[in-house]
């Protein structure tokens, strides 16, 4: 803790430690080979000074139908006196049946120190957790990261170790979760657009434009200077994939429609082409579908709108009292906001991916493979 304190992070409010240093402690230090000689173990020992300390139910009484335990314990005067403690005696039998009893003191001795209020534990490992509040204004990552960067230059003992936890573990753990069903749903969707084409370099084009619509997440969220929130912008990206998907199929699936009419027009045989059949029919599929593209857009991102910016209308005063009590914001707008300009900005930014890139990739694509396989014809 001092540590950090001198490093002067700025942003820590308060760093805290959740037990407190410097309580008194009376430890019991046993001579074992004394002990041994006298065939007295450690466990006796503890068992005498915890039932002088905490007491020992010795047996109950009955008032009634109600049972009260009996409990024995030394007197408070006795319990918090050190002399008094180390002077109880041991009682116990020999090897020949005569009872001895020897004092405490007679094999161990107390000492004064100071230790930590508690011990706490994690996983059977001892634990000491320090914790701050984060002044207004200032972003708890990036606090983080700075003190990561102050702690690599810090020497830890031999078994020691650290970790951060809390939100930033909280975060950690969502995102890891969020990734992976990410993955999970793309690698759905690519398996679903295979049996739906069949094909595979087609489905690439489409996972291509939606890997290529998280940049336009990410440069929403800088030109607008917002924070990345893990749960709801992961969640905004899974469905921003599904919405580009869609997008790119209708594209592409007209498209290939027009190329295999044209075929058919011409007289072409199953997978022949000509560049001029190629370039018509991208051409013809993007005029054709820019109208459903735009629209899908378009409603999409003014139905996220009322979201993303927090329109609040209260229906119920509205019909009964004439009063809307109308406003913007509110506490809606930290949880779903990050959503749903998450899907806003990837959406609008995947809309000229889609009118574009994907035409591009197509046709490329689609020249690469007439031009390998040998597909392409000569009109007469």
């Amino acid at each position: 803790r001092q540590f950090i304190n001198d490093a002067n992070v700025i942003g820590i409010e308060d760093l805290k430690l959740d037990v407190e240093q410097g309580k008194p402690e009376l430890p019991i230090i046993i001579d074992r080979q004394k002990a041994r000689r006298l065939n007295i173990s450690t466990g006796q020992v503890g068992d005498v000074l915890r039932t002088s300390l905490f007491g020992k139910e010795v047996s109950t009484f009955k008032d009634g139908e109600d049972d009260y335990p009996i409990n024995i314990r030394l007197m408070d005067k006795y319990r918090y006196n050190k002399d008094a403690l180390m002077n109880q005696k041991i009682t116990f039998k020999d090897h020949i049946g005569n009872i001895i009893q020897i004092p405490i003191s007679a094999i161990a001795h107390a000492e004064t120190s100071s230790t930590f209020s508690a011990v706490k534990r994690k996983d059977l490992d001892r634990v000491i957790s320090i914790s701050s509040n984060v002044l207004e204004n200032y972003n708890p990552t990036e606090i983080n990261d700075q003190i990561k960067t102050v702690l690599e230059s810090y020497t830890l003992p031999k078994g020691i170790s650290f970790s951060f936890t809390g939100e930033q573990e909280k975060q950690a753990k969502e995102m890891a979760f969020l990734s992976k069903a990410l993955l999970i749903a793309l690698f759905l969707i690519f398996l679903i657009l295979v049996g739906q084409f069949n094909s595979t370099s087609t489905p690439v084009i489409i996972s291509i434009a939606v890997l290529l619509s998280l940049i336009g997440v990410l440069l929403g969220l800088i030109i607008f200077r917002m924070e990345f929130v893990i749960m709801m912008t992961m969640i905004g990206i899974i469905s921003l994939a599904g919405i580009v998907v869609n997008n790119a199929i209708v594209l592409i699936d007209y498209t290939l429609l027009i190329m295999k009419r044209n075929r058919l027009e011409k007289g072409f045989s199953e997978n022949a082409y000509t560049k001029e059949l190629i370039y018509e029919s991208i051409v013809e599929g993007g005029k054709t579908r820019l109208r459903p593209v735009l629209l899908t857009a378009i409603t999409t991102i003014l139905g996220l709108l009322p979201l993303a910016i927090g329109i609040n209308v209260n229906f119920m005063t509205l019909f009964t009292e004439f009063d809307p009590q109308f406003y913007i914001g509110g506490e809606n707008v930290a949880f779903w906001g990050p959503m749903s300009w998450t899907v806003i900005f990837g959406l609008t930014f995947a809309t000229f991916l889609t009118l574009i890139i994907v035409p591009v990739l197509l046709s490329l694509l689609t020249n690469f493979k007439a031009k390998v396989f040998k597909r392409f014809v000569v009109e007469e």
